[in-house]
């Protein structure tokens, strides 16, 4: 299946784009509609946990709406998120099943931190201690926040670059609804998603299974001038995504969740290098736990807890012969905070949080834990001026004491522009395997710290018909962690950059773009690896009919260094473009949805890692429904 498809006619992918032009230009001149959504500026920032509206905050916010999400079918979490404006998947545009890392405004996967409805996710057994985003199916998601810059002063360690909370699908209208999504495509690719949520009498819940499976490509590229054939690098995974809710009283509610995933991923042995045909990763992660909230009259106080345990086993090789190990961690969140509004313009937070991180190994299972006060001021809509200043106290195990504050002021200047910046600092505590690992372990190691400062305007022409923003960032590492003959506390990493992200609703349309620059001396390096400092993105779509939605996007990402492994050299990787698309025809008053997603439509050949592959042309198909 995957190569016939992957062979398709370009005309025929040329008519079926014609067609659908032809008929979004007709419906245009009958039926232009404008959406009937929430307005941006409106929607209730909850990763700020003060329930901001973003027209309130100074922080660079983006919401990915639930209504993008719905529309995003054929896509995986990766994809999704390398679709916003200063943010690199390194490994997103490779196999699919390859392992992926954030990089946030240049700073490496480690200094961006993943949330789950605003729960702490960390892999203890992982060097960086990073939340890895294969584990997460894009159909268990209702919409997602991101929080650019330093929000260490919320959120502790890991916070250094940004915030990525994602939230995800709870319960529906009353009595119950079946929902699910069932597609195929190139590579073999077949995926199914089946969920039932509703409401009866105070409690409500959401159960969804995801099952994708694939044949995969090679992850490894085969070396100029070899005629090698490699095999395939498939995978299948399963993950179920519970979330209930229980309405106690008016004022009292509990939310327990429960999700657990499995992979099963075909790996090579490295770049340039087929593997054995036994080489695999078996991924595993559990979590449990809850949020309760009890609501005051003019306050509130909320208790997240989360158990999860992640777990890697993998068989792998080296110079063709086998070997194996095993990654295994814990970690257990508490976190308890409390909301009160002095007045109608003055809010404030307090809270702590206590994280446990454990490390199961062959030999020993070493523990850390950090434990946390903190707190901010979020002075509201006075005249034309936002304010929040906010600080936090961590007490580590092993390194001791460190203090981290914020100051996030806004001037609305007009109702149309508003200028906005931060000062702030923020760290990243070395992990266990920095701390107790085989490999050059130094339990004398001090937090890595950072300096960050960001400044911009953002311009709402017309009721958000017409947005732009212009941020711009400056951030200064001090004590990075860098492995010599062990782990130590050495470089000084600065990064600057800009983004420019410029959206427009007219008609039926819906387009929106950015421009992002970054650069970075890291250390012994004036440049970075695997981040190049220009990116370019587009994404237009259009309503063309009630029923029938079309868009099209361009990613472009400029030339950057790479180090290839077998010179152990570092090399320019010239740059390279993507043209993806995505059609979607609603059916049964929009119960039911067809849908096509075209990824490298252009059939680009292009480098992203050095040694690894990059799939050509290939495409998602499907249908979605919502029974009631």
């Amino acid at each position: 299946m995957g190569k016939t498809h992957n062979q398709m006619n370009k005309k025929s992918m040329l008519t079926v784009a014609g067609l659908g032009l032809a008929q979004l230009m007709i419906s245009q001149l009958a039926n232009a509609q404008k959406q009937d959504s929430l307005q941006l500026k409106d929607v209730v920032i909850s990763a700020t946990k003060n329930d901001q509206k973003q027209s309130q905050t100074g922080k660079v916010v983006t919401i990915i709406s639930r209504e993008v999400l719905e529309r995003s079918n054929g896509k995986s979490l990766p994809d999704l998120l390398s679709e916003q404006a200063g943010i690199i998947i390194s490994g997103g545009n490779s196999s699919q099943g390859k392992d992926k890392s954030i990089f946030i405004r240049g700073a490496l996967g480690g200094y961006a931190l993943v949330l789950i409805d605003g729960i702490v996710q960390n892999d203890p057994a992982s060097v960086s201690g990073t939340f890895d985003l294969r584990l997460f199916s894009i159909d268990q998601i209702d919409h997602i926040e991101i929080l650019k810059g330093g929000q260490s002063t919320i959120y502790g360690s890991d916070a250094v670059a940004g915030v990525i909370n994602i939230i995800t699908k709870k319960g529906g209208p009353k009595g119950n609804t079946i929902y699910g999504v069932a597609s195929g495509g190139s590579f073999e690719t077949y995926k199914g998603t089946i969920g039932l949520n509703g409401e009866v009498e105070g409690f409500s819940y959401n159960i969804n299974y995801t099952h994708l499976k694939t044949d995969g490509i090679s992850e490894a590229a085969t070396p100029v001038g070899s005629s090698a054939i490699f095999d395939k690098d498939g995978f299948k995974t399963d993950g179920l995504n519970a979330n209930f809710g229980i309405k106690l009283d008016k004022n009292f509610s509990v939310n327990p969740f429960l999700r657990y995933f499995y992979g099963n991923y075909k790996i090579d042995e490295g770049a340039f290098t087929d593997g054995l045909p036994t080489n695999n990763s078996i991924l595993k992660q559990f979590s449990a736990g809850f949020n309760a909230e009890y609501k005051l009259n003019t306050g509130k106080i909320t208790l997240n807890y989360s158990h999860e345990s992640n777990s890697n086993d993998v068989n792998s090789s080296y110079q063709g012969y086998p070997s194996q190990f095993l990654n295994f961690g814990k970690i257990n969140v508490i976190d308890l905070f409390y909301n009160q509004k002095l007045g109608s313009k003055l809010d404030l937070l307090v809270g702590i949080d206590n994280r446990k991180m454990k490390l199961v190994t062959d030999t020993k299972n070493p523990t850390t834990n950090i434990f946390a006060a903190y707190g901010s001021l979020f002075l509201h809509d006075l005249s034309v001026f936002n304010l929040e200043v906010g600080g936090r106290y961590n007490k580590h195990d092993q390194y001791g004491e460190n203090y981290t504050y914020s100051v996030t002021p806004s001037i609305n200047i007009i109702k149309e522009i508003k200028l906005f910046g931060t000062v702030s600092t923020a760290f990243k505590i070395p992990t266990l395997n920095m701390l107790f690992g085989q490999y050059g372990a130094n339990l004398g190691l001090k937090p890595e710290k950072s300096q960050n400062y960001e400044a911009g305007v953002n311009f709402n022409i017309d009721d958000e018909l017409f947005t732009l923003r212009l941020a711009g960032f400056k951030r200064d590492l001090t004590d990075a962690i860098v492995y010599t003959t062990g782990y130590i506390n050495q470089a000084s990493q600065k990064y600057k950059g800009f983004e420019v992200e410029p959206a427009i609703k007219f008609s039926v349309f819906n387009v929106n773009g950015y421009y992002a620059y970054v650069e970075g001396n890291t250390g012994t390096l004036n440049y970075l690896i695997r981040r190049p400092k220009h990116t370019f993105g587009i994404n237009a779509g259009a309503q063309a009919t009630d029923n029938l939605y079309v868009s099209a996007n361009f990613h472009y990402f400029g030339k950057r260094f790479d180090t290839n492994f077998s010179s152990y050299s570092d090399e320019v990787l010239p740059s390279y473009n993507l043209l993806n698309a995505y059609v979607e025809y609603a059916l049964a008053k929009k119960r039911v949805k067809l849908f096509f997603d075209a990824k490298n439509i252009l059939n680009k050949k292009y480098s992203e890692i050095i040694g690894y592959n990059t799939p050509g042309f290939n495409f998602n198909t499907g249908v979605t429904f919502n029974i009631h």
